[in-house]
């Protein structure tokens, strides 16, 4: 028997052993999704499934929900299938809203982003290994680190990341990958005393990528990153993360021409399948599936960097400071107001926006959402440790 629990942790439970003695999944045990063959998944209705109490049993309704992959792979439960091969997490996590200075309520600004088989952390400022293992967030897991500057609630949590991995790599088998860190170049100096800030036994394996100029800084698996100059008091980039394009199979076609169960996978897998009326190629049971993006912009004035990073993305984390009264001291400080997200959501053509790093000054982030949505009809007002997924994916 197969238990499916939240943050995607797949068990196999012993029926002699009482259930209840499963303890939830330590942040080491969380199981990512297997990565997409050639991009190409299943009927878009099964492109998003909820990790919730209705998960705890999940039975495909159709043959065209099981993807197989081999003979390996076809011995697997058909429920453990339908969660490694439909299931793709695609949702960031909040890991702390603070600007400048943590509040009782909230730590300095960081969040992860969790995309298929990328685990990617934004500005991890201080508190955020702590703030990582309240929301269940696997450090080790990390495929890549991003920072957008070098104010310290941007970057000072980076050590404490770094050394948690140089911990668990010390008994990794197979050894943890290289962790890249993208940054402003102009930071180096910053960087390197942070990589270093204190005694510890190194054994983690960082890769400083600094960043010179805006464009395609690196290929993350199968996503494109890209990083844009934003206007602030000290260099800054924005960030973009792009899905290719790809095919989505349709069920209805896959009927018509008399496919189902493995063959399914082999085809998907091969690009072609003999039927007994013909060969089917790919592309003739397929409707294009445009890729997803996500952006994060962090500490600015509203500027074309940050629409063009925004446009059209399925998610965008954006600073919120102020609210719209204070307009002129984010004018001052290069901040933007919760209206000035919304603005730059709606001339972006933003799927969802979600609001972050806000100011000390105010004790309730309740009036932020009411701001932004004067402008754009899909916000979110992030909390410390929120879960915020990334909206179904638009034609």
């Amino acid at each position: 028997m197969w238990r499916i629990r939240p943050w995607l942790r797949i068990e196999r439970i012993d029926p002699a052993e009482p259930t209840d003695r499963i303890d939830p999944a330590e942040p080491k045990d969380r199981i990512d999704p297997a990565e997409p063959t050639d991009n190409i998944e299943p009927a878009e209705a099964i492109d998003r499934m909820e990790p919730t109490e209705a998960t705890d049993r999940i039975e495909p309704t159709d043959p065209t929900d099981r993807i197989e992959n081999g003979d390996a792979i076809e011995r697997l439960d058909r429920t453990v299938m339908a969660i490694l091969d439909i299931m793709a997490a695609r949702e960031v996590i909040v890991l702390g809203t603070a600007a400048m200075a943590p509040t009782r309520q909230r730590a300095h600004n960081s969040c992860a982003l969790r995309w298929d088989d990328q685990l990617i952390l934004f500005d991890p400022g201080e508190g955020t290994q702590r703030g990582a293992i309240l929301a269940g967030v696997a450090v080790p897991r990390v495929t890549a680190v991003c920072i957008t500057h070098f104010h310290g609630d941007h970057c000072l949590g980076l050590p404490g990341v770094i050394q948690r991995r140089s911990l668990d790599a010390a008994d990794a088998d197979p050894p943890l990958p290289t962790l890249p860190v993208f940054h402003p170049a102009d930071g180096q100096a910053y960087f390197d005393r942070l990589r270093s800030a204190t005694i510890f036994h190194d054994t983690d394996a960082v890769e400083s990528r600094p960043i010179v100029a805006g464009g395609e800084v690196a290929t993350l698996g199968r996503f494109r990153l890209r990083a844009e100059p934003l206007e602030h008091r000290a260099p800054t980039f924005g960030y973009r993360l792009d899905e290719p394009d790809g095919w989505s199979v349709d069920p209805a076609r896959l009927e018509a021409s008399g496919i189902s169960g493995p063959d399914v996978g082999r085809l998907v897998r091969d690009g072609w399948l003999d039927t007994p009326t013909g060969r089917v190629s790919r592309e003739e049971v397929s409707v294009p599936k445009p890729g997803q993006s996500m952006a994060f912009v962090m500490d600015t004035r509203p500027c074309e960097s940050a629409l063009a990073l925004a446009d059209r993305v399925d998610l965008l984390v954006c600073e919120a400071t102020y609210r719209d009264a204070d307009a002129a001291l984010a004018e001052s400080y290069f901040h933007m107001t919760a209206g000035q997200a919304g603005q730059l959501a709606r001339e972006a053509g933003v799927g969802r926006l979600v609001l972050t790093h806000f100011s000390a000054r105010y004790e309730s982030t309740a009036g932020f959402a009411e701001e932004a949505s004067r402008h754009h009809d899909d916000v979110v007002v992030a909390d410390d440790l929120a879960v915020v997924e990334v909206p179904p994916r638009r034609a």
